[in-house]
């Protein structure tokens, strides 16, 4: 007994040794047919200026292999997005045959050959996922709250820094970037009332004509057609042609605007972002060579020590890795609450408290061929691997309670002595049952388990493989561990009575 519990021990601690080096992940890396490729040019940047360098991405995209179809999307109406022509998505179709994580790789490597961009790549549904859960396409998004304008920015720079410079980070962006190229007008008061005029009227007539205003409707038969009153195209575009709009005055005379007001150029902000009536300024960014939830701890670590965020800004993480953290203690609360029943319940079923030991002491052991399988392929814990180990537990809670519930029915009701012949006697009746149930759920689960790298296998996948992996422990546990344990500490029929007294 004591050689199998020194062994039962010592894989234990080696099974608790690989856990720290494991990698955490909110979903898998799906293998879907399209990719999503961002890319951000400096703020102001021209249609054509991105047209001219998305043509190149795109041809330099087309000959990578397993690429099949590139189209370049510029902009977002303002209806559902606003983003401006220095932002484009070029959606990339896969043939069914590549790796879409060798994909990603190669795809990175090549933008990065193309300067005055950022840019970052994801899968359709992963983008999405982290959409939903953040509201930015990357999975990893730091907040950062504030009033002022420029605490923010510092900030936000600060941080954008901080990313860049930690091993893993790609595609780091601000949400808000400063910088864009604006055309400032500055009306003179002294200027305006020589000549009479109202400050609002004359942004108004600046406001209609580059932005324009509908002034009448023309009706032909049943169709109503609007008229607005704009400049001409060539005209809002010549920022020289500012100056010399015409104004009129109240008494009927025709002015410029240079006459009433300074015009000059200067760079501002495109957007402004707020959550919760709360100014608020965005950094995002991609993880690629390691975990998503061990880049974030890194991060917070640095970010929430003293003197990294100037007074008044309050940073909140956001992302995959995030609702990772909330998944994994939800798990765990939960977890928590069940195993308070399911101890219980076990005393109630069992009778006695060495038992129900054995059947607690016994998890651990069990969870090693799930976390050895985890560590073989890949070491990324994700959903779908944790929903396996809590299978595991269920598995290997049911066989030990039909194990010791047969040595309380061969010494109780058979009136067996509980002894070694007894243990053995035991094991060896439910050798058929245990590998019945380990067989049946290893032969279910294994096409999932060996297609676990597919599309759409992604979750159940490695879900399966944990679940294969603590069939066999648990199966060695129950038929060999278990009875020699409870050959040591096992209190059956009468032995039970001679203990209570």
């Amino acid at each position: 007994v004591r050689v199998v519990v020194v062994v039962v021990i010592v894989a234990t601690l080696a099974g608790a040794a690989i856990v720290p080096f494991l990698q955490g992940g909110f979903l898998p890396q799906l293998q879907e047919g399209q990719l999503i490729l961002h890319m951000t040019m400096a703020p102001g940047s021209s249609l054509a200026a991105s047209e001219r360098l998305g043509g190149d991405v795109t041809r330099a995209l087309l000959d990578l292999p397993g690429v099949e179809k590139v189209s370049q999307m510029i902009g977002r109406a303002s209806f559902t997005e606003v983003h401006g022509p220095q932002t484009s998505e070029f959606q990339i179709r896969l043939a069914r045959s590549v790796d879409i994580t060798d994909t990603k790789r190669e795809i990175m490597n090549l933008v990065a050959g193309f300067p005055g961009a950022s840019w970052s790549v994801n899968s359709f549904f992963v983008e999405r996922v982290n959409e939903t859960l953040s509201g930015y396409t990357s999975p990893v998004a730091v907040d950062l709250y504030g009033e002022d304008f420029e605490a923010l920015d510092s900030a936000a720079q600060r941080v954008s820094r901080i990313l860049s410079g930690i091993r893993g980070a790609t595609g780091v962006q601000m949400a808000a970037p400063t910088g864009t190229p604006e055309i400032a007008v500055r009306l003179r008061p002294d200027d305006l009332r020589r000549h009479g005029m109202n400050p609002v009227g004359v942004l108004d007539d600046i406001r209609i004509a580059y932005r324009g205003e509908v002034a009448g409707q023309v009706r032909e038969g049943s169709r109503t057609t609007s008229v607005a009153v704009i400049l001409t195209p060539a005209d809002r575009n010549d920022v020289a042609a500012l100056g010399r709009l015409p104004l009129r005055t109240p008494e009927g005379h025709s002015i410029e605007l240079a006459d009433v007001a300074e015009i000059f150029p200067t760079s501002g902000r495109d957007v402004v972002l707020h959550e919760a009536a709360r100014r608020v300024q965005t950094v995002t960014c991609d993880v690629s060579g390691r975990s998503v939830s061990s880049f974030v701890a890194e991060v917070r670590a640095i970010i929430e020590k003293d003197g990294v965020l100037p007074p008044g800004v309050v940073a909140r993480f956001a992302g995959s890795a995030q609702a990772q953290s909330l998944a994994r203690r939800e798990l765990m609360l939960h977890s928590l609450f069940a195993a308070a029943g399911i101890i219980l319940l076990l005393s109630i079923a069992l009778g006695h408290r060495n038992h129900v030991a054995l059947v607690l002491l016994n998890l651990p052991f069990a969870l090693i061929g799930g976390i050895a399988v985890v560590a073989v392929f890949g070491g990324n814990v994700s959903l779908g691997a944790l929903v396996g180990f809590v299978t595991v537990f269920g598995i290997t809670l049911r066989n030990s309670i039909m194990l010791l519930s047969h040595y309380e029915h061969l010494v109780s009701v058979e009136d067996q002595a509980w002894d070694l012949q007894t243990a053995m006697r035991g094991a060896m009746e439910r050798v058929v049952p245990i590998l019945m149930t380990a067989l049946v759920t290893g032969l279910g689960l294994l096409p999932l388990a060996i297609g676990s790298g597919e599309a759409g296998r992604e979750i159940e996948g490695p879900m399966a493989l944990v679940i294969l992996g603590g069939l066999v422990t648990s199966t060695i546990l129950n038929l060999l561990v278990l009875p020699s344990l409870a050959l040591r500490f096992g209190r059956f029929g009468q032995n039970r009575n001679d203990d209570a007294a």
